[in-house]
């Protein structure tokens, strides 16, 4: 809102109003806001929840620790969803295809999650939502997202941008928001560029040009092989929706540890989603120009200074759980703002924490059902599952017996986060590897 108020005065006077137009200054503001409000209403909340006697239901699982968290509030994620919404409201440009996405994405799963939440603890209903509830409205709003992808002319790609660098740093005005059309118009010939185009190609590393186009993946040619190639990446789109919201839920199990993992994955995404919408930088690091997912930059950084806000009180001893509320959104908007951006496939990598707690999971399922169907009895991969409380546990027969001993809580978190951090650079590096 404040954008656009300064966008209406343009015409007038007012000092500093310049700064306003900066998505680097838009978005150190998001951030600050942001966690300003986690940290200022999140104290209110967690007041609020423990006067309500709003508290997290555990079952004792023998884990070290464990009983001590009974009654702790839960649904602490509307903290993080507050602070998203208020600062993306005031600081980013509300017309902008991409931020409405992922504004509906955020109110979308923050509602999925509410109901589960509300269920679990309102009604005594330890089960919550149906998983096949949640499941079929991650596909409606997967299913959304990709129609919107494949339909909406305001989601285009610019391929292979060829930049005179000198000459247009001496034409633009505005090094940080070179993603508006207005700022491209530099003059004839400085730069060339293909026309604006409805593409299925993405982000791929280890590959020439880093990109993979889905169309490759038809079976068909011609009009038949256009609509398949399309329903090709509409599909890929609920899967990633739906696999990093449901792997985010599988990662909030310990103290801080979906929210500072998330916080990681939030920076490198929007580090991302700021190169792809400048077309100097998109034109260096040889991916593809995505006009407008410059301003996803400044969701991120809500995202991020909400995360840190919400750190603060799930940090070690944690005051408040983020429930369903908040782990599904999270990786909802994950999900999202990596197909906008087109680097979805580098998520396995990006989210390498995510993905592998979910594998565990699996694996110990399928592992455990199949041994009990062959041997009258069923075995365990891992002493437990999702993969943080494998090293939690100890006295359990299992495949993978190391550690010996239990691990403290916290010493898994950070050691979690120095891990995701490291597969961040990694991400990060991969931009540069053909």
């Amino acid at each position: 809102m404040i954008y656009h108020l300064f966008e209406f005065l343009k015409d007038y006077d007012i000092p500093g109003q310049g700064l306003f137009t900066y998505l680097s200054f838009r978005a150190m503001f998001a951030s600050a806001v942001s966690i300003l409000i986690a940290l200022i209403f999140g104290k209110k909340i967690i007041g609020w929840l423990q006067k309500k006697q709003i508290g997290e239901e555990i079952r004792d699982l023998g884990l070290e620790g464990q009983m001590q968290k009974k009654g702790t509030p839960t649904m602490g994620g509307i903290i993080i969803i507050i602070s998203v919404l208020v600062s993306v409201l005031l600081f980013a440009d509300l017309t902008n295809i991409y931020i409405i996405l992922l504004l509906i994405t955020t109110v979308w799963l923050g509602l999925l999650g509410f109901a589960d939440d509300y269920i679990k603890v309102f009604r005594h209903n330890k089960e919550g939502l149906s998983e096949k509830g949640k499941l079929v409205a991650q596909i409606i709003l997967g299913l959304s997202i990709g129609i919107t992808v494949c339909f909406s002319n305001d989601i285009v790609v610019r391929e292979k941008v060829q930049v005179d660098s000198a000459a247009a740093t001496e034409a633009v005005t505005d090094m940080t928001d070179l993603d508006k059309d207005s700022e491209l118009r530099i003059s004839e010939g400085q730069w060339a560029e293909q026309d604006v185009v409805k593409s299925t190609k993405t982000t791929i590393p280890f590959v020439k040009n880093h990109e993979f186009d889905y169309k490759w993946l038809s079976p068909f040619k011609g009009a038949m092989g256009w609509y398949c190639k399309w329903a090709i990446y509409v599909i890929m789109i609920v899967i990633v929706i739906t696999a990093c919201s449901n792997g985010t839920n599988l990662t909030d199990g310990m103290d801080g540890l979906s929210t500072g993992t998330s916080a990681i994955v939030g920076v490198v995404l929007g580090i991302f989603a700021y190169l792809s919408g400048n077309i100097l930088n998109a034109d260096y690091l040889n991916i593809m120009y995505i006009p407008g997912t410059g301003e996803i930059a400044v969701f991120m950084a809500a995202f991020v200074g909400a995360l840190i806000g919400f750190l603060w009180y799930n940090s070690y001893p944690a005051q408040i759980f983020m429930g369903d509320t908040g782990s599904l959104a999270i990786g909802g908007i994950i999900g999202v703002c990596a197909i906008l951006i087109r680097k979805e496939l580098l998520l396995p990598i990006l989210c390498g924490i995510f993905f592998v707690e979910s594998v565990s999971v699996l694996v110990q399922r399928f592992y455990f059902k199949y041994t009990k169907k062959r041997y009258g009895t069923g075995r365990r991969v891992f002493k437990m599952a999702p993969l943080h409380h494998h090293f939690q546990k100890e006295g359990v027969p299992a495949m993978i017996t190391w550690p010996k001993r239990a691990v403290p809580e916290a010493k898994i978190v950070v050691r979690f986060w120095i891990i995701g951090i490291l597969l961040a650079v990694c991400t990060i590096a991969l931009l540069k590897i053909r």
